[in-house]
């Protein structure tokens, strides 16, 4: 019996993610045909990042905010998978996943954050096609940050007090009880930071879009492992979509996502990452994310500070970029660090959870 459960948690898993992969890709030509018509095509900064430009000039004019395929393929998935279940009984009730203790919570987040990303995306194009002489990309890095900070702080108050979290997993250590106002902290802090990496992440084809697949597979995983099953397939549905989008985001990209890709994707792994218990394993889930951080970081204290910068340009694909690295090779060496970084992760988080205990 036992097999049997597990193997139809996994069939359930498989389904959904090939669902979500033609859902995408259908979604594609409307989706492309509809960024289009706004004129949503990407403009590439040039006063205030001279290498930059100088290293990204040809992908002037490509269409983007096309991440409304990833998020626009799960929403639809989900819904309509609830929606059968309603209606019809046996495999439509088994297959569906939307549940208020595990999915409610990813779901709305990415959604929300979606549509803040969109807005900053629009906010970009109307501000180039109405001031062309001044063209602009959006929001600033700090009013992002506000706004993830107001995504955070409404996830927070669902995961602590409606969701009653106040436990922290500590690889190796165990979970020590923090209580509710310091795991709410916690989730703030994770999701802005997850936010904030995945934005910088988002710079060359592929990239993120890959790193962000290897890490939802690392969740995926672990959500399954702990009987997580419905946050299992929510995850399944991301994988499944976001390979959809990299079947055409590959170098050279057909499209890139915007902000309203590379926001819901971070605040989602944030969450994913919350509500499995593994913040101290998802440095392992997504290093490159960390590494591409911290190079911002360590850049503006070290021009503040040093008067003096560290790397040739920033996030840190860019520096490798300006040394003379070919964009494809930088994309796939990161994603196989990515990938070794992940599978150690993972070790770790069998050790902990099923060998030592």
């Amino acid at each position: 019996m036992e097999l049997t459960f597990i193997f139809s948690q996994i069939l359930r898993f498989l389904i959904v993610a090939i669902v979500s992969f033609f859902v995408g890709i259908i979604l594609v030509k409307p989706v492309d045909k509809l960024i289009k018509k706004i004129h949503g095509f990407k403009h590439i900064e040039k006063e205030n990042a001279p290498i930059f430009s100088q290293l990204h000039a040809k992908k002037e004019g490509t269409p983007t905010m096309a991440g409304i395929i990833i998020w626009g393929t799960v929403l639809i998935v989900i819904l309509v998978f609830w929606l059968f279940s309603s209606i019809f009984d046996g495999f439509w009730q088994q297959i569906n996943f939307l549940s208020r203790k595990e999915t409610y919570l990813p779901l709305a987040s990415l959604i929300i954050a979606a549509l803040i990303g969109m807005v900053d995306d629009l906010i970009g194009i109307l501000g180039n096609k109405t001031n062309k002489n001044k063209k602009k990309n959006g929001l600033s890095m700090k009013e992002r940050i506000a706004l993830y900070s107001i995504v955070a702080i409404g996830g927070a108050y669902w995961f602590a007090f409606k969701l009653n979290w106040d436990v922290i997993n500590i690889p190796f250590i165990g979970n020590l009880n923090i209580g509710i106002w310091a795991s709410a902290l916690i989730f703030i802090f994770i999701i802005i930071a997850t936010s904030f990496s995945m934005n910088e992440t988002n710079g060359l084809d592929g990239l993120a879009e890959g790193i962000a697949t290897i890490a939802l597979i690392c969740l995926a995983i672990v959500s399954f492992l702990e009987g997580r099953y419905d946050l299992a397939v929510f995850a399944a549905s991301l994988i499944g979509a976001l390979l959809a989008f990299l079947w055409f985001n590959i170098y050279p990209a057909k499209f890139f996502m915007g902000d309203t890709g590379s926001m819901s994707l971070g605040v989602v792994i944030g969450v994913i990452s919350m509500l499995t218990n593994t913040v101290f394993l998802l440095p392992f889930f997504a290093f490159i994310l960390v590494i591409e951080s911290l190079s911002v970081i360590i850049q503006t204290f070290s021009k503040k500070l040093l008067k003096k910068k560290i790397f040739i340009s920033t996030p840190l694909h860019h520096h490798f970029e300006a040394k003379g690295w070919l964009e494809p090779q930088i994309t796939m060496r990161f994603w196989m660090i990515s990938g070794i970084s992940a599978m150690l992760g993972i070790i770790i988080f069998i050790i902990d959870r099923f060998i030592l205990n």
